[in-house]
């Protein structure tokens, strides 16, 4: 499986972005190879509306079957959910770390949004 991560830079150790829609980058990690990319989201960290939707819509082209991020709002939600990725929200520390927690099965999917649309 393949699993997006936010991110604050383009870089495994460094640190998960708490924002979806926002984040600043999306670190796509395959589970299987352990290989790594990194996707630039700039088009959405200063959009006026609908930088959770556009993000989710980019993800789900990623072909990744998760997200784990810090936190997500009602409609990115909606949208990921719809493509079929799985949620994970409440993650912190690094990248490294957030994923060293998944394969511990220490996160667990979530079925609704943890905060309002434009949070932060």
């Amino acid at each position: 499986m393949r699993v997006a991560l936010t991110a604050q830079k383009d870089e495994i150790d460094g640190p998960v972005d708490p924002r979806f829609g926002r984040a600043r980058w999306f670190i796509v990690y395959d589970m299987e190879t352990g290989e790594s990319t990194a996707h630039n989201n700039e088009q959405n960290l200063n959009a006026a509306q609908g930088a959770g939707v556009q993000a989710a819509q980019n993800v789900a082209r990623l072909g990744v079957g998760a997200v784990i991020t810090g936190h997500v709002g009602p409609r990115a939600f909606a949208t990921l959910k719809a493509a079929g990725i799985k949620v994970y929200t409440g993650a912190s520390g690094t990248v490294k770390e957030a994923l060293t927690m998944l394969k511990a099965e220490e996160l667990q999917a979530v079925d609704q949004p943890d905060v309002e649309g434009h949070w932060m």
